[in-house]
């Protein structure tokens, strides 16, 4: 198994090596579990009593940190530990992972039922897992990853750098339906696509739904997490992040670097505005117009207003009870 020495590691996170520079690891591990060959971090003082019973041969630490007993560890020194920790997984990922296997791009069935069409073009140091099926004029750029079981329909664009997880479908139709007058459904035809930017990553399970006409749009940087829906003509700018089981419907536009926590679900043919944050579990039933807000019930109230109703509703609820 691959290992990096104290010294190799601090080098790569920008750090300093306190101790022995030639230790060498070949895990990380979080500081509860932590044993011989393997690099912990510290960042927060909650945990800060697992340290002194930790096993790990080496320990990220904030720069400025003065431990409260002896630590025989060798310690790296970091500004910022969670940056430094990010990196170093990304090393130790790279080191486990080598090279993907599957393929790099084909327009046939392919040995590990691949199915890739003719007219699909896929970009230099994209990797394909085995069961991914990449339909006609889908458009992959380079040094994406796409997990097995995947399913990107036609017409859809995916930028460089993304991520797609196993069973993520991207350009399923929209749910588009005109109701009749015998009150059954007529599917509306969903004519558009998926445009994906750069360097973004979506869950295992995660459906995109394809645009009615024009595009879904999912910007550079966006990471949605798994068990995500999307619906058709969304419109996700940069660097927004959404956890699992959060649902957009069709037709809104979410803002750069918004922050959409669990099973939180937005309504149709709204606007939210850049820098807002909803907490888990946030019903969004109207457009978010002010910018930097953060929101949490149903309908989405601002969280120091929820919580101020929440504690009258727990002191009603104590007056009846008695």
């Amino acid at each position: 198994m691959a290992s990096l020495s104290a010294q190799e590691i601090a080098l790569r996170i920008g750090g300093t090596v306190e101790g022995d520079p030639s230790v060498r690891v070949s895990a990380p591990a979080r500081i509860e579990y932590g044993k011989p060959g393997t690099i912990c971090f510290y960042a927060n003082p909650k945990y800060e009593r697992y340290l002194y019973g930790c096993k790990a041969d080496i320990i990220i630490v904030p720069a400025d940190f003065s431990p409260s007993e002896p630590l025989p560890q060798t310690l790296i020194r970091v500004e910022d530990p969670y940056q430094g920790v990010t990196t170093l997984l990304e090393v130790f990922d790279a080191l486990r992972r080598g090279k993907p296997r599957g393929n790099r791009f084909a327009a046939r069935w392919l040995d590990y039922r691949n199915y890739i069409a003719a007219s699909a073009r896929i970009g230099r140091g994209t990797h394909i897992y085995p069961q991914v099926f990449i339909g006609p004029k889908v458009r992959i750029g380079r040094d994406c990853l796409i997990y097995p079981g995947v399913r990107i329909y036609h017409d859809c664009v995916i930028g460089d750098g993304c991520i797609i997880h196993a069973n993520a479908v991207i350009g399923a139709d929209g749910f588009g339906f005109t109701r009749q007058e015998d009150g059954t459904y007529r599917k509306i035809p969903q004519t558009g696509n998926v445009l994906i930017g750069n360097d973004v990553e979506i869950g295992a399970g995660t459906t995109v739904d394809r645009a009615m006409m024009g595009s879904t749009i999912i910007r550079d940087g966006v990471k949605i997490d798994n068990q995500c829906q999307i619906g058709h003509n969304v419109e996700i700018c940069e660097n927004t992040v959404i956890s699992a089981q959060c649902g957009i419907a069709g037709s809104t536009k979410v803002g750069r670097n918004c922050i959409i926590a669990g099973q939180t679900g937005l309504a149709d043919h709204i606007t939210v505005a850049d820098n807002t944050t909803f907490a888990a579990r946030t019903g969004v039933a109207g457009s978010v117009r002010k910018e930097g807000e953060t929101l949490m019930g149903f309908p989405a109230i601002d969280r120091m207003e929820y919580l101020r109703a929440y504690a009258v509703f727990r002191q009603s609820g104590k007056k009846k009870n008695q």
